[in-house]
């Protein structure tokens, strides 16, 4: 917490120099990203119920509602948000269709981030051992000892608790219906690649741009070189979300990876300041479509709302 502080410190020393009009575009181009990653959930949850009409506005919603928490909640708690606000406003949506869904999501992402890691292993991006020991103990620094590993452990996670789920539920027909209509798109490549692959590869590039303008912003130097190691150590940071979005890990990981770039003070309140400014920008976004779509900011209560497990009503 000590260091997070005096991180914090070196923030609000370095926030007089700031260039605010590329910090402006850098949130204008967090916004479009976030709409094209809506637009390709909205894509993969039109396939799943072709029969029933899925707004682009609830999926818009639901996103910004969900990106809003997990701003400062750990361990991804506003993608329950997300599906619940998704269940409710999709008639005949399910759980078990919805979190498959969000599983063919992740299909691209987890490919972009191995060639990003691959990338930086082989540029030598990443922090050697002698580095990492000497890193602020603020998050899971194991995922920097052995990064491949990290990613490799944490996508059989994955699909190990998935197996086991279906596993589980072997017997239930109607579930294993329901997963399968959640995987709809995948079953054709062309559609997979031109509705969702194409707005993730979007998604990607606006993510790029972003941290252009930030580096921009902050004074520090720019080119795809520093924007993909600061998208890199984003990445890896994110792996195992166990602080409010992942911050910390990203921190540290950025002060090195950008080292020579600009002064250790000015990469520090670079890496907070981006972190700060996209967290704020996102939970008033994620506030705005919450108080849209359900009237109430108190996303507590409606996450243990027993329409939670009884089944929401549907508009």
């Amino acid at each position: 917490m000590a260091a997070v502080l005096d991180a914090l410190t070196v923030f609000f020393d370095h926030l007089a120099a700031v260039n605010w009009r590329p910090l402006m575009l850098a949130l204008v181009f967090q916004l479009a990203k976030t709409l094209a990653r809506a637009r390709a959930q909205r894509n993969i949850l039109a396939a799943a119920y072709p029969e029933d009409e899925v707004r682009m506005r609830t999926v818009i919603g639901a996103s910004l509602a969900g990106s809003g928490v997990n701003a400062f909640v750990p361990a991804r708690g506003g993608d329950l948000l997300r599906l619940y606000l998704l269940r409710r406003r999709i008639s005949g949506a399910s759980y078990p269709t919805l979190v498959s869904a969000l599983l063919v999501e992740m299909i691209f992402d987890t490919i972009a981030s191995l060639v990003l890691l691959i990338w930086a292993m082989q540029t030598h991006a990443l922090p050697g051992l002698n580095v990492v020991r000497k890193l602020p103990p603020i998050d899971w620094f194991w995922l920097f000892r052995h990064p491949l590993a990290a990613l490799v452990l944490a996508v059989a996670a994955l699909v190990l608790g998935f197996a086991l789920g279906l596993f589980a539920a072997g017997r239930i027909a109607s579930f294993r219906q329901r997963v399968r209509q959640g995987l709809s798109v995948v079953r054709t490549p062309g559609r997979y690649l031109r509705s969702v692959v194409s707005w993730q590869l979007l998604d990607w590039v606006l993510r790029i741009v972003t941290i252009w303008f930030f580096l921009e912003a902050f004074h520090i130097q720019t080119g795809l070189d520093s924007a993909l190691r600061v998208q890199m150590s984003e990445s890896l940071s994110t792996i195992l979300p166990l602080t409010p979005a992942g911050i910390g890990t990203e921190q540290a990981l950025i002060v090195h990876v950008l080292s020579g770039r600009a002064s250790s003070s000015a990469l520090l309140g670079f890496s907070v300041g981006m972190k700060l400014v996209l967290s704020v920008w996102s939970a008033l976004l994620g506030a705005a479509a919450l108080v849209l779509m359900v009237r109430t900011l108190r996303w507590q209560r409606l996450l243990t709302d027993r329409e939670l497990s009884t089944g929401p009503p549907h508009s």
